[in-house]
Parts: C-alpha cells; structure tokens; sequence
C-alpha cells in the first residue's frame, strides 16, 4: 500500500528509546545536549518564520507534497547572497501527485519515490519553482531516479540524500541515493535501506536525465564493528575555491551518521577523485585514514539528513533536527569541516506537532546559497503517522516547511 511508504522517514531516523537516553552520556562523544542559548557574546541568535519559503510549495494540482528536501546552486557556488540571477536545482523524496479540492486531494492521486524541481532567483513566490513530473503513458508519476547499479535487485528504489556541482569534474552533480527494499510482512515499518548509490549527472544533462550515471558506492555498512549502521551522503560540504569557500582545501567533506546514537562522522576526498572511492578518507579523531569503520564520532543525537555550510569566518555551522525527528531544530559551529563543534543552540521548535496527534516534523538541513549573510534558511519536513487520512483530508501538510535564523 502506498501510504506505508511514508514511515520510511521514520525508518532512517528512528532511535530507540534506550539509545535515546543513552546517547546523553556516551563515553567518547561530544554532548549535544547542552542548554539552548540565544546569545553568543554580542551576537544574537534570532529564529524567523519564512512563509514566503513555505506557502511556495503551496499547490493544488500536480506536484502536491513531498520531503526530503535537497537543492544545489546551477552553478556550483555555496557561498551565501549568491543565488540572486541564477537556477537551483531542487530534488525530493516521496512526492505526492494529484489535485486538491477544497482541501481535500481527490482520489485519483499517485506517489513517486523522488522527483525534481528547478528555481530562479533567490526570491519565494508563487510560480518560482517549476517542477517537472515525470510520468508513464498512462499519466501516472515515475521516479526521476530508479536503480539501476549492478547490485541493485528487482524492486528496490530510491530515497536521495545530499548533492553538490563538482566544477573539477566537468561540472557533474553527484548526489546520493539510498537503496531501499521493501520486506514483506515486515510489520510497521516494512522496508530498509540496503545499500548506497552515487548518482552522476553530466554537465548539460536536462530532466529526466537520461545521461545519469549511476555507480555502487561501498561507504555503507549494515554492522560497523558493532556500532551499528553506518551510511555517508547525509550532507555534502564543498571546500573549493570554485565553490566559493572561504578557506579553501581543495576536498570534498561527506558526512555520515552511525548506529543508534545518531553519531556524525566525516570523509573527505579531493574533489577531482570523487569517483575514485579508493581515495577517500576517514577522520578518526587525530588523523585522516582509509578504514570508515575508524571514523570518529563528531557529535551524536543528529539527522540523517543535515547540513553542514560555512561561515563567513571561516568556520563551519552545522544544522540538524535533534534525534532526527524530535520537534528541537539546533546550530552548532565547528572549528574546522571535522570539528571541534561547540555546544548546541535550540533555534526553534516545530509547530506543527501541536496541530494534531499524529503529524511529526524531521529532518531539518540549511540551504546556504538561498541565505542571506550571516544566516540559515532551514526547512524541516512534515509528516503524519496516520498518513492513509491525512493527506486526503489534509494533502497541504506533506510539504517542507522553512525558517531562518540570524546568528550575528
């Protein structure tokens, strides 16, 4: 049944109650449960709602909902400001196809496991993101991405995580698909994600990028030595000078997130090898190293998706929904793409899970090119347990929701 495709969100982010607890006091482990503060010396933290961003994804036919929110700038440059007078490329997962009458979404609906939507300019408004739905010749909606890699089985799909434009490798935009299967008779949650793809799409390639590229990526590990799952592609920072950073290595930072504490960790590779996934490395606390099973644990109680982006001063501010799906979205700034991070600062609590029992919000990341200097456009995803209900009767809540935070 479609509708139970939508507790996978819940899948990749669940963490049990016991790791809940426990994560507080991992041995080895950064806290992130430090008191929320909204000043910082001088500089103060201030949380805004943006409805302009939200009410955008506001539609009563076609393309109606989705989450899993991702987007890379057309022409590579993370910096923040500088999306004014150029496109954005915008992917999602789970999207909800159909037409809504007076708030109710007429039975003739359908759900693809990811689709894609392009916007101009830096400005929210109606009409400024164009989606394109692609379909069958029955007029029912399809992926823009299905599995296709040698170790793909019949069945499995996709679920994206995070992108970026790599100019060193022919402006080709990579972006992360997690594998998934579903298991039947599995119970309430019957799928999993079962292996990690790195999708290519060339330079010039137009929707429904029949030119991708799609490769078996080896940083996912069911068991890592006991630790739990671990999975890359969370979230993608670029330290290059083409990108626009404001210290730039000349790598490319992958951050993961491991076990049922939630633990974030990082890899890097020079961005003109990211293919070559025998070049990558893995921060292990003091040293970069081949081993992922090594990697370090730069904070815990994270999201599986997230963002990490740069500050002006060069430091990097990373933005998560504590435990994935609580209704806490936090900021903490590290030092370096590996950290130290500083303690978290609660920025804002999710609304919508005061609106009725069964919505639940997840998954928060920062879109920095779409900010402005010195603050986070974040957008969170919305969700209900009772998903078969509600997005009949109310289709417009499966959409991202986003608000900024000015942290100068």
């Amino acid at each position: 049944m479609p509708f139970m495709k939508k507790n996978l969100s819940i899948v990749l982010s669940a963490v049990t109650l016991t790791g809940w607890m426990a994560c507080q006091e991992q041995p080895g482990v950064p806290s992130s449960t430090a008191p929320a503060k909204t000043t910082q010396g001088t500089a103060k933290i201030v949380a805004t709602a943006a409805p302009a961003w939200s009410d955008m994804l506001l539609q009563d036919s076609g393309w109606i909902g989705a989450d899993g929110i991702y987007c890379v700038p057309m022409d590579g440059v993370e910096t923040a400001g500088s999306a004014a007078g150029k496109q954005t490329l915008f992917w999602f997962s789970d999207n909800i196809v159909g037409k809504v009458q007076g708030d109710t979404l007429h039975h003739e609906w359908g759900m693809a496991h990811n689709s894609i939507a392009f916007m101009d300019g830096d400005e929210p408004g109606k009409g400024k993101m164009n989606f394109y739905l692609h379909t069958d010749a029955q007029g029912q909606p399809l992926s823009i991405f299905e599995p296709n890699t040698p170790q793909t089985k019949p069945g499995d799909y996709y679920w994206l995580g995070d992108g970026f434009f790599n100019h060193a490798l022919d402006s080709t935009i990579y972006i992360f698909g997690y594998r998934i299967m579903n298991i039947p008779d599995g119970g309430i949650y019957p799928f999993d994600d079962v292996g990690l793809t790195l999708i290519a799409l060339p330079k010039g390639s137009k929707p429904p990028f029949k030119e991708q590229r799609q490769l078996d990526c080896p940083f996912f590990a069911k068991d890592s030595r006991g630790r739990g799952k671990l999975v890359f592609g969370s979230c993608v920072l670029a330290n290059t000078r083409a990108a626009g950073a404001p210290k730039p290595d000349g790598f490319i930072y992958v951050y993961g997130v491991r076990g049922p504490f939630k633990e974030l960790v990082v890899a890097r590779v020079a961005d003109s090898l990211f293919e070559k996934f025998g070049e990558w490395r893995f921060w292990d606390g003091k040293n970069w190293q081949p081993d992922m099973h090594n990697c370090a644990a730069l904070a815990n109680r994270v999201s599986n998706e997230m963002s990490v982006s740069f500050m002006e001063d060069g430091r990097v501010i990373a933005a998560y929904q504590l435990d994935g799906d609580s209704p806490d979205i936090v900021i903490r700034a590290g030092r370096t793409p590996a950290g130290p991070f500083e303690p978290v600062r609660k920025v804002w609590s999710t609304p919508e899970i005061y609106e009725d029992i069964d919505y639940y919000t997840y998954n928060a990341k920062a879109h920095p090119h779409l900010s402005r200097p010195g603050e986070l456009l974040i957008s969170y995803n919305v969700n209900s347990f009772d998903f078969a209900a509600d997005i009949v009767q109310h289709p417009h809540h499966l959409r991202p929701r986003f608000f900024t935070v000015t942290y100068r």
